[in-house]
């Protein structure tokens, strides 16, 4: 695999529309953060030929990281799709970001490809997240290969570094992570380092020398075969223990060669099925040169050992109702089911559609059916709507390369399509369908906004509604306890790119204001009121005279109003009007301002004037009858109370607890889980926790993650109770 002497970069060059699916690879970029993920996206893109040099279209542009905030934030933000060909195969690569902010556009990116490139850097290793993603891709059975970058770092190790992912990644069988390659090193620098100026193939035993920006091919020399015929193996036992002829392992120990053509199509076999992972090696081309180290190898893989989108398990379709749906997904002649897998805006042609096209044929001009469901717990409304396709086009870079069509397995941009959003279907307006969406994490971190001027205010509503449709892992409350409007994002950097893309796209300028958690009052013992409202200022009077009790309930009760007058002391009419003033002043709050809950309030006696009564003076009364028995009671503050589920690797358990305990967390239990991770059930206090996303990543190194549902409220400790009205009164 890849050991074609391949003189000229890229068959075509630029990619187009493919004809038939087994034309196209749909392949996702996965590493953490500085893995190169970019880089070498580029890097392949100058080697099919789609740039004229390294990472830059004709007018100069970048291929990948395009966008203006990428250059400011100096990282990827987003899913980019990059369209090469190469031997005739259409291979679409799609660039996700490697912070853990991002991690949407990176499940978006794992649901449209069938394959996935995990990118390592020699200088960096695996981290736990990477690990994390190995094991997502494993749970579905997606293809995977490893590409080691970074090989220039001082101390880059090849070979220990295919030990290290054969380690984290093989599991039970280490033996199905091997490399194909091996790395071949120039004169030593001035420093000792050796840089690599190669690659040695295992299966055809040439070398192919990159040294002079072209890849070259030669037969290896005398000093190379002895680790050669080791590591080749290693690599031959590691093919056929996962190859479909069970006779094969048997025939070569037996003594019998196996033929080359045969290892390389076990080989291709067992990568499609996702049972087998090589090890490549990848490096962006030096200045001039036309070919990165690797890139070649690479894309052979790519094109040879990758699955077509005919091989992907496509998701469950169901009609928009919940009746389930038999398709021959990735046909092109059947009912049209896409995806939304990104939305953007631009500020010239308006929203852009990313789709992968999962069966039928997508047509420019067509009208559609545009479904959306099970996201309204985020702030999307479910919708099914017929909308009319705008232009279809190829991005590359900043560029939108017309097409007129996309066929089932491929991937496509779609012009202003009002209505659709991340993750909604796009189906035949006669036979409207849906697919189930792809699972995203919560957005925990909430972030309390303000619009800037009063003609900020008049556009933020409209801005957040196209932030939060571009992006589904993120969340948008309208708190109508607080009355604060709250983002709901994944981290800082999250929060960041969200204020930003309001500033620069929506025109919205925004500040960011202390979050408030929803806080209760209740009473803290039995108190009685006398509320007297007596007005008489000529005309018609008012009067209205009612006494209470008010008494606590156990948590949960809510508040319960008792009539118990007697004799007509209050008139029967009146008496909904006194529990209308209670109600109204509870909801407003009796001591700090927030709802008061949880207390019995007993109407026991009142007086009324046979003209000057009305409903208006009686629910004055009543509020103030509710105010002062607040003014002879304790009033307690209680607070609301998370149950939080951290699942974290055993080497941080003793950190994460003593954590949640300096947080007046009570623990619960622990659960020990696959992986060498724990599972801690903790009930949290929702003011400990406003930050905990970002804490517990930098507790955990960015190997943890978390849940949280809301419990109950419960007493707040006096001194915090204290410390929170003393902030009140200093902010009033």
């Amino acid at each position: 695999m890849g050991d074609k002497a391949h003189t000229h970069p890229g068959a075509a060059g630029r990619a187009t529309a493919a004809d038939h699916p087994t034309s196209v690879r749909n392949v996702v970029l996965v590493g953490h953060s500085g893995s190169g993920k970019t880089t070498l996206v580029e890097a392949l893109a100058l080697t099919a030929g789609a740039v004229n040099r390294a990472g830059r279209v004709e007018d100069g542009g970048c291929v990948s990281d395009y966008d203006d905030m990428e250059h400011r934030q100096q990282r990827s933000v987003q899913l980019s799709l990059v369209p090469v060909e190469w031997d005739g195969i259409k291979i679409n690569l799609l660039d996700t970001p490697g912070y853990a902010d991002f991690v949407g556009e990176l499940r978006a990116g794992l649901r449209a490809a069938d394959a996935a490139l995990f990118v390592v850097s020699a200088s960096d290793g695996v981290d736990g997240t990477t690990r994390m993603l190995w094991e997502e891709c494993a749970a579905v059975g997606m293809p995977r290969a490893i590409v080691i970058t970074h090989l220039e770092a001082a101390r880059a190790d090849f070979e220990e570094m295919t030990r290290i992912c054969a380690e984290a990644f093989g599991g039970d069988d280490p033996d199905a992570v091997l490399p194909l390659y091996l790395p071949l090193h120039g004169p030593p620098a001035p420093d000792g380092h050796a840089p690599v100026t190669g690659l040695v193939g295992l299966l055809s035993r040439k070398l192919f020398d990159y040294a002079s920006g072209e890849r070259v091919a030669s037969e290896p020399g005398e000093a190379e075969l002895p680790q050669l015929d080791e590591a080749r193996s290693m690599l031959i036992e590691g093919i056929i223990s996962e190859s479909e002829d069970e006779t094969l392992m048997e025939r070569y120990l037996g003594g019998e060669q196996v033929e080359v053509k045969t290892l390389i199509e076990d080989l291709e076999r067992a990568v499609a099925r996702g049972v087998f992972f090589p090890v490549l090696a990848a490096a962006p081309a030096t200045e001039g040169a036309r070919q990165g180290l690797g890139t070649v190898e690479l894309l052979d893989l790519i094109t040879r050992g990758f699955p077509t989108p005919l091989e992907r398990a496509a998701p469950r379709v169901t009609t928009p109702e919940g009746a389930g749906r038999e398709l021959r997904m990735c046909d092109p002649g059947e009912s049209l089911v896409a995806e939304v897998v990104k939305t953007s805006s631009d500020p010239y042609v308006g929203r852009i559609s990313m789709v992968r096209v999962f069966s039928g044929t997508l047509r420019a001009d067509q009208t559609v059916h545009v479904s959306g469901h099970g996201l309204s717990d985020r702030g999307h409304e479910d919708h099914d709507v017929d909308e009319r396709i705008g232009a279809l086009s190829t991005p590359f870079g900043k560029q939108q390369r017309p097409v007129t069509h996309v066929i089932a397995g491929d991937l496509a941009c779609v012009a202003k399509l009002t209505r659709a959003e991340t993750g909604d279907t796009l189906s035949a307006k006669d036979d409207p369908l849906l697919m189930a969406p792809w699972e995203m994490p919560d957005p925990l971190l909430p972030l309390a906004i303000e619009a800037h001027s009063k003609p900020d205010e008049d556009k933020l509503s409209q801005g957040l509604a196209r932030l939060v449709a571009e992006d589904p892992t993120m969340r948008l409350e309208h708190n109508q306890d607080t009355h604060q409007v709250v983002l709901w994002c994944l981290g800082e950097a999250h929060a960041d790119v969200a204020l930003e893309r309001l500033r620069s796209r929506y025109g919205v300028q925004v500040d960011v204001v202390p979050h408030r958690v929803s806080l209760r009052e209740t009473f803290g013992d039995r108190a009685a009121g006398r509320g007297r409202h007596v007005k008489q200022s000529g005309g018609h009077g008012q009067y209205a005279i009612c006494e209470i009790e008010v008494e606590p309930l156990p948590g949960g009760s809510g508040i319960e109003f008792v009539d118990k007058v007697v004799g007509g002391a209050v008139p029967r009419q009146f008496i909904p009007s006194v529990e209308k003033g209670v109600r109204t002043q509870a909801a407003k709050g009796v001591a700090a301002g927030h709802p008061l809950v949880d207390v019995r309030i007993t109407l026991l006696d009142g007086k009324a004037h046979s003209v000057d009564s009305s409903d208006a003076a009686f629910q004055t009364a009543g509020a103030l009858a509710l105010r002062e028995a607040a003014s002879e009671a304790t009033i307690h503050l209680l607070e609301p109370v998370a149950e939080v589920s951290v699942l974290v690797g055993d080497d941080y358990v003793g950190a994460v607890m003593s954590d949640l305990s300096g947080r007046r967390g009570k623990v619960l239990g622990t659960e020990q889980t696959s992986g060498g991770r724990t599972l801690i059930r903790a009930e949290v206090p929702e003011i400990e926790i406003g930050r905990y996303a970002v804490d517990l990543r930098s507790l955990s190194h960015g190997t943890a993650r978390f849940d949280r549902r809301y419990a109950r409220h419960e007493p707040m400790p006096a001194q915090v109770a204290d410390r929170m009205r003393e902030e009140v009164r200093a902010a009033s």
